[in-house]
């Protein structure tokens, strides 16, 4: 699964990993988060982040 990069802190989302204090569970990709899903470190939104090389 495509790992994505928060472009203000460089926070990386794992979709293996999901973002469990948030209720995110493991195997959740991406563009399956909910819209209002925020970075966990710096609160910028999904389109604050890009794909990983």
């Amino acid at each position: 699964m495509q790992k994505y990069v928060c472009e203000i802190c460089d926070c990386i989302y794992d979709p293996a990993v999901g973002d469990p204090d948030n209720g995110i569970e493991p195997g959740t990709a991406f563009e399956d988060l909910p819209d209002d899903w925020t970075c966990p470190d710096c609160g910028a939104g999904k389109d604050s982040f890009a794909p990983m090389d």
